[in-house]
């Protein structure tokens, strides 16, 4: 009888995992979530596995204005959605890197990130209950918690408590109803300031307070808390808590501001170190693809879809880490590597063809689509 080897059956991953430092990646979603917030998602060109602890931020490098510029914004994804993650930004008025982002970037777009890091976190505190408040944009840190415990089946309860302008400025409202509805261990409040003309709201109004608090969180003394929003908001918060006589070590915040110096430094070493390597010559090869009459030179060791999208070349793909095959094409003769992850047959490999999300070229190369 033949031994039952799980290798035969399962493929390994080929996949690199997120770690601390600069990476180039390529905005793929651009989602509008209020008349003044919008979520930017990225992706690297080859499978890079987005871990991160829900509530850490990223330090975007951009050049505005023939400017350098570094800016922190945190991650309003989850880890749970590996092969992306997501920043999501209010349009500040006369904010520099906010309105930039609001009127410039689009998918497709590259540009630098350095991280991920932060403190504030839900992984390094572990809590069977936890409430979570926010204020305004600083609803994405918890939400990226929300959405980690969410995604995973947690049995963490969870009471979501966000405070907002007005009705049209809840950010994620969709996602939270959705959330309140499919889950038992995931209670959601929310507060309004004010309505506008014409708005209907059977939510909370006004400003949270110790009535309020009390209703929303009865049992707030069990819980973990983790907080972020404006400093007014979390001064307010820690106020509260403070004269309920609630253990402060168990409250956890993140509030708005400058990126830590440390982070800058680093995230200014590693921009400069990548300037210096881009001003060193590149080895190029050629790419044909004669049927839509492309020779674009391209560097060594790109990735194939890429390569192609130099050339004016869009190879559709869907999953960008070789498993669906959407993206397969043939090389006519050329040098490649391919570390595909089973979206592939032998036969297909064997009649010449490739998957172009994780091909690289290593010499001149011609394909047919």
């Amino acid at each position: 009888m033949n031994e039952f080897n799980s290798s035969d059956f399962l493929n390994t991953m080929n996949t690199q995992t997120w770690s601390n430092g600069r990476h180039l990646v390529r905005c793929v979603k651009v989602i509008p979530e209020t008349h003044d917030v919008t979520t930017f998602t990225f992706s690297m060109n080859e499978p890079v596995m987005f871990f991160f602890k829900p509530g850490q931020f990223v330090t975007l490098e951009l050049d505005i204005a023939e400017e350098r510029i570094m800016r922190s914004y945190t991650i309003s994804s989850s880890p749970s959605i590996p092969y992306s993650f997501s920043i999501t930004v209010k349009r500040v008025p006369g904010g520099v890197v906010s309105n930039w982002l609001h009127d410039n970037l689009t998918p497709g777009d590259q540009l630098a990130v350095h991280g991920p890091v932060g403190n504030f976190n839900c992984m390094d505190y572990p809590a069977d209950k936890v409430l979570l408040l926010s204020g305004g944009v600083g609803i994405t840190p918890v939400m990226s918690m929300a959405r980690w415990w969410f995604n995973t089946d947690s049995e963490v309860d969870m009471v979501f408590a966000h405070s907002a302008r007005s009705p049209k400025d809840i950010i994620y409202a969709k996602e939270l109803e959705y959330m309140s509805t499919r889950i038992d261990n995931f209670k959601m409040h929310l507060i309004c300031e004010q309505t506008n003309i014409g708005e209907s709201w059977g939510g909370y109004r006004g400003y949270l307070n110790t009535h309020m608090f009390q209703l929303i969180a009865p049992d707030y003394m069990e819980r973990e808390v983790f907080c972020c929003g404006p400093e007014p908001y979390m001064k307010a918060v820690r106020t509260l808590l403070q004269e309920l006589g609630f253990d402060m070590t168990r409250y956890h915040e993140e509030s708005f501001g400058a990126t830590p110096i440390e982070d800058v430094k680093l995230a200014e070493k590693h921009a400069n170190q990548a300037e210096l390597e881009d001003l060193e010559p590149k080895q190029m090869i050629m790419l044909r693809i004669p049927e839509m009459e492309v020779m674009q030179e391209v560097a060594l060791d790109v990735i194939l879809n890429e390569a192609a999208a130099e050339g004016g070349v869009n190879i559709p793909k869907a999953c960008g880490v070789g498993i669906c095959g959407s993206c397969r094409v043939k090389v006519v003769h050329g040098n490649f590597e391919m570390n595909h992850n089973g979206g592939i047959s032998e036969e297909e490999i064997n009649d010449g063809y490739v998957l172009s999300c994780c091909t690289r070229v290593k010499g001149d190369i011609e394909i047919e689509l």
